[in-house]
């Protein structure tokens, strides 16, 4: 077993493979519970919000209304989801005395803490024993098991296709000034109950290729509804083979709008 420190002779933090062994344990005996859940940026993915609007039992719309930031980036396309803190005490709203109050579906940020994935895959601490009294506990945990444990696996199947979308548009100039092209980017992202709407209440089916088992996955799941959201915006914004067109019907104009 690898073990590994929090800080290597130069101070900064150790970088650790899946195999390295860490101490941590976060439970309501340990002093700093649920401090790490104050006055913090929780910058939320699409998976993010489909998956707390749903533990939630909220439409998309009213999640994003209440419990989100919505940031416009200049020259950038898709803007930055922050949760929203309480105003009064800057915790998160979803903290109790007890804990987290969507555990099973808190975000990708709260199931890696305390771990960071560093760009070149592998993970550091980022915090220390002074602020996290959790990682002076005994219990032992490999990363690797860690990770499945937390069940960041799905949120990173999804982040990486969401990467698909993001990672091309910072090497393209476009016009997104264009409201419309603005509008449904985030629509597809992250007001999926909106983007149902727009594939079957308007001409999409009509339009597009679609057999019927995709059709019946759409209409019934979140998650398959976020990959053909994915799909499209590859098709509408860069102008990939995603969709295919059906023979009598042809998109006229920006296939986004």
């Amino acid at each position: 077993m690898k073990k590994s420190n929090n800080t290597g002779a130069n101070g900064e933090m150790t970088r650790m493979d899946v195999e390295h062994i860490f101490k941590f344990r976060c439970a309501s005996n340990v002093p700093c519970f649920t401090d790490c859940c104050r006055d913090i940026t929780i910058v939320l993915s699409p998976y993010d919000v489909l998956r707390l609007k749903n533990a939630l039992n909220l439409q998309s719309d009213e999640f994003l209304d209440r419990h989100t930031i919505i940031i416009r980036r200049e020259k950038l396309l898709i803007p930055m989801v922050v949760l929203k803190m309480n105003e009064d005490d800057k915790r998160c709203p979803f903290v109790t005395e007890e804990g987290c109050s969507v555990y099973a579906d808190r975000p990708w940020p709260c199931r890696m803490y305390p771990l960071n994935m560093n760009d070149d895959g592998t993970f550091s601490l980022i915090t220390d024993s002074s602020r996290c009294k959790g990682l002076e506990e005994n219990d032992k945990n490999r990363i690797s098991n860690w990770l499945i444990e937390q069940g960041v696996p799905m949120y990173d199947e999804m982040n990486h296709l969401f990467s698909e979308v993001t990672t091309p548009l910072k090497a393209q100039e476009l016009d997104i000034d264009n409201p419309k092209i603005y509008q449904m980017t985030f629509m597809s992202l992250y007001n999926l109950d909106k983007f149902r709407d727009f594939v079957f209440k308007s001409t999409f089916i009509d339009r597009f290729e679609l057999d019927d088992l995709t059709i019946e996955k759409l209409k019934r799941g979140d998650v398959e509804l976020l990959k053909f959201a994915f799909d499209w915006l590859k098709f509408g914004i860069f102008g990939q083979k995603t969709f295919q067109v059906k023979e009598s019907e042809k998109p006229k104009g920006d296939p986004i709008e």
